[in-house]
């Protein structure tokens, strides 16, 4: 809506609201009728009574008055800066990375466009980490359930990072129960920090592991599904149902706009006490632009393998190879 529409809008508001008595005009200092805009924003003009309006005229402009905007995320590759010197060269450099290149500004600030794509791509961050793992998902595949230590939610989950690394009694009995013991791969998929990379990608690389383990001769042990995991975790299980190798699929942390990157952590023969430099891991698994799940399901078949035949993972694994 322009300049012209918008005080058109406004005169006709105001000639209602005068015409159903709500609005009184002042005179001017000339002694000629105040216009509609200058009546609006007098003090004397304030509605006391605002009723609806049957005015043609009104009801068009209403009906014409649209506050939605573009979705942002659509002109995420166009640049912004002003009168670039190598216009191709801009666009071209922009195409070829994710980071935030080109936006351009207004005076000091980002652009209006610009601030508005930062606050959608903030949002998808938010709402990868604090939603849940759909249970449809899950059930596709079978998965049961079990839990850390976590019972604050998403808000403790986040600050007490310890507390997700460990399983909780209940998890340990169930696991116990359902897993086989003593297989050559055990597969846990965890929620992590973004429950999106799971639903991205889950379904391409969940039978690539399975079919690719099966095929080099490995026992497929029973998969499972822990909520408010770290990837920590896997040392409980590693001590639990002693697995060759345990391999956790797990959301990693979000960036802005970027919710679907997992990764795959691996351990051989996890216990109390490993870290990170006793695991191996296949990152930024995701479709069109990261390691593709198809692609990082045959790296950690291959990665399994050679742990085995090592025995070792991380950087053991490293100086044998």
């Amino acid at each position: 809506m322009d300049d012209t529409q918008l005080n058109t809008l406004v005169d006709a508001i105001v000639r209602e609201l005068k015409a159903s008595g709500a609005v009184k005009t002042p005179a001017s200092s000339a002694g000629t009728p105040a216009s509609a805009s200058a009546t609006l924003s007098s003090s004397s003009a304030v509605p006391l009574k605002p009723q609806s309006s049957n005015s043609p005229i009104l009801q068009s402009l209403i009906s014409s008055l649209s506050i939605d905007l573009p979705d942002p995320t659509l002109s995420r590759s166009t640049p912004r800066v002003k009168n670039p010197k190598d216009a191709n060269g801009l666009r071209a450099l922009m195409d070829s990375t994710t980071a935030r290149i080109g936006v351009g500004r207004a005076g000091p600030r980002y652009s209006t466009a610009e601030w508005l794509l930062f606050q959608g791509d903030h949002a998808v961050t938010q709402d990868a980490l604090y939603r849940d793992v759909d249970q449809k998902l899950l059930d596709e595949f079978n998965l049961f359930t079990v839990q850390t230590k976590i019972t604050g939610g998403k808000q403790e989950y986040l600050l007490r990072p310890d507390l997700g690394r460990l399983l909780n009694d209940d998890a340990k009995r169930i696991i116990n129960e359902k897993c086989q013991k003593n297989v050559n791969v055990q597969l846990v998929v965890g929620d992590g920090l973004s429950a999106a990379a799971i639903e991205a990608n889950l379904r391409q690389i969940f039978p690539v592991i399975r079919q690719g383990a099966q095929t080099a001769g490995l026992t497929f042990g029973t998969p499972f599904f822990v909520k408010y995991a770290r990837v920590g975790v896997m040392n409980d299980v590693g001590e639990l149902i002693k697995p060759d190798v345990v391999i956790l699929l797990i959301g990693e942390r979000p960036g802005l706009g970027r919710a679907e990157s997992m990764s795959a952590y691996m351990g051989y023969k996890p216990k109390y006490g490993d870290t990170d430099a006793d695991r191996d891991v296949v990152c930024n698994i995701f479709e069109n632009g990261g390691t593709n799940p198809l692609e990082g399901g045959a790296f950690v078949v291959q990665i399994a393998q050679k742990m085995r035949k090592h025995q070792a993972s991380g950087v053991k694994l490293k100086l044998a190879n």
